[in-house]
C-alpha cells in the first residue's frame, strides 16, 4: 500500500469520525432563457441545422442571459456549453471557460452558440491548446464581439493566440501560483497532466515550454465561493491537496478516460469518473459536475456512472449533470 493511498484512507476515516458542520449551500435553477427575440428562432430553437451535428441548436446567447442576472456575492451562475465549456457569471464578471463553438462535421452535438454572440463577456480562459479547449477559429469573433474582454492562456500559447487575431495587449499569460486579480474575481491557475499529443501525454508540458506549464486548470474566487475548472487533466500527486488549500467549493472535472484504443488513435484521455469522484472527496468539494463526454462520438463518458459511483462509494458528495439550456446557481453563505 502506497503512501498517499495510507493518507487518503487517513483522511477518510477521519472525516468519518468528525465530520465537518453542514455548509449552508444552495443550488437554484434558472429559468429557460426567453429566446423569442432570438434570430431565426422558433419555440427556442433555430429554424436552421445545426453547425456540425445533425440536430438544432440554442440561438440565444447565454453570456447576454448571464449578464443580466443580479447576484450576491457567493453565489456563481454555471452555464454548461458542451465539452468542456462553460459561461460563468461571478463577481459581476462574465466569464467563458474553455468555448468550443466552431461547427465540425464530427461533433456529436452542435455548438452551444455563435461566437458573434458572445456579447457582454469580460473574461475568456483558456486551459490548453487542442481545438475544442483553445478554438482559434472563434476567438478573433469573440474578441470583436466584447471588445472589453480579456484572454487568460497559458504563458507558452500567448503567441499563438496573438497570431489568430486577439489583440496582444488583451492577453494574459498564466501560470500556477501566479494569482489573476480582476475585478470581482480572482483566478488561480492549477497545473494539469495532459499533452499535445502522445509523444508528451500525461505531463505538464514543460519540456515543451522551456520548463512553463502548458497545460491549466483554474480556480474562480469570488471571495466567498471557489470553482475549480480542470481542463483536460489526469488525475495527479499533490492535486487534491492544492485544491483543498485553494478552498475549491464546486469541481468541474472531465470524466471521458482513456484506454490503449484512444490512445493508439493519438488521443491523449483524461481522468475517469471513478477518478474525478476520488479526487472530488479527497480535495473536500461540495460539488462535482462532470464535463467532457458528449461532443465526440469516439470520445464520450457517462455521467450516469458518475451519479452511481458517487452514490455508493463518495456519499459525502452532491453531483450536478448540467443542463446546455439554463444556468444553475451555486450559493454560498459568507462564513460557509
Amino acid at each position: 500500500m502506497g503512501a498517499r493511498h495510507e493518507q487518503a484512507l487517513r483522511h477518510r476515516a477521519h472525516r468519518l469520525r468528525h465530520p465537518a458542520p453542514p455548509r449552508e449551500i444552495e443550488w437554484r435553477l434558472v429559468s429557460p432563457v426567453d429566446r423569442s427575440a432570438s434570430r431565426g428562432s422558433n419555440d427556442g430553437v433555430t429554424d436552421r441545422p445545426a453547425r456540425g451535428a445533425d440536430v438544432t441548436r440554442v440561438a440565444a446567447s447565454p453570456t447576454v442571459a448571464l449578464r443580466g442576472l443580479d447576484l450576491a456575492p457567493g453565489t456563481i451562475a454555471l452555464w454548461w456549453l458542451g465539452q468542456a465549456g462553460f459561461a460563468v457569471r461571478a463577481g459581476g464578471l462574465v466569464l467563458l471557460v474553455d468555448p468550443f463553438l466552431a461547427p465540425m462535421a464530427e461533433r456529436a452535438s452542435a455548438p452551444a452558440f455563435d461566437p458573434e454572440d458572445a456579447i457582454g463577456v469580460d473574461v475568456v480562459m483558456c486551459s490548453h491548446e487542442h481545438y475544442d479547449h483553445l478554438d482559434l477559429a472563434s476567438l478573433p469573433t469573440i474578441a470583436r464581439a466584447s471588445p472589453g474582454a480579456r484572454f487568460v492562456v497559458p504563458r507558452p500559447l500567448v503567441d499563438a493566440v496573438a497570431a489568430a487575431g486577439v489583440p496582444r495587449a488583451r492577453l494574459v499569460g498564466a501560470q500556477p501560483d501566479e494569482r489573476i486579480r480582476l475585478d470581482g474575481v480572482t483566478l488561480h491557475p492549477v497545473p494539469a497532466r495532459h499533452g499535445v499529443g502522445m509523444a508528451d501525454a500525461y505531463t505538464f508540458g514543460r519540456e515543451l515550454s522551456n520548463g512553463l506549464y502548458r497545460y491549466l486548470g483554474y480556480v474562480i474566487d469570488d471571495g466567498v465561493a471557489r470553482v475549480y475548472h480542470a481542463g483536460d487533466t489526469i488525475v495527479y500527486e499533490g492535486q487534491a491537496e492544492r485544491l483543498r488549500a485553494l478552498g475549491a467549493d464546486v469541481a468541474l472535472l472531465p470524466i471521458n478516460g482513456r484506454d490503449h484504443f484512444r490512445e493508439a488513435a493519438g488521443v491523449v484521455g483524461n481522468m475517469d469518473h471513478r477518478e474525478a469522484a476520488r479526487l472530488a472527496e479527497e480535495a473536500g468539494v461540495d460539488v462535482l459536475v462532470p464535463m467532457h463526454y458528449d461532443t465526440f462520438a469516439q470520445n464520450l463518458g457517462f455521467p450516469a456512472h458518475l451519479v452511481d459511483v458517487v452514490r455508493h462509494q463518495h456519499p459525502s458528495l452532491a453531483v450536478l449533470i448540467p443542463s446546455r439550456d439554463r444556468p444553475v446557481l451555486y450559493a454560498k453563505a459568507a462564513n460557509g
